[in-house]
């Protein structure tokens, strides 16, 4: 299985950093989501799966 494998849409993980109020700091890094914190990206994953589950009730 390739480790490159994305889960996430990049639009979607990009609507929910802005929702978050995230994305400033990846579009300030040219893209990058490298200076994102680990609460952060947890908080994005969370926001992700409460999102799978409406959509499967």
């Amino acid at each position: 299985m390739p480790t490159n494998t994305k889960i996430m849409s990049e639009k979607l993980k990009e609507e929910i950093a802005r929702e978050l109020g995230v994305y400033e700091q990846v579009k300030k890094d040219g893209g990058s989501w490298g200076n994102v914190s680990s609460k952060d990206c947890g908080n994005i994953v969370s926001k992700a799966i409460e999102i799978a589950n409406r959509t499967v009730e």
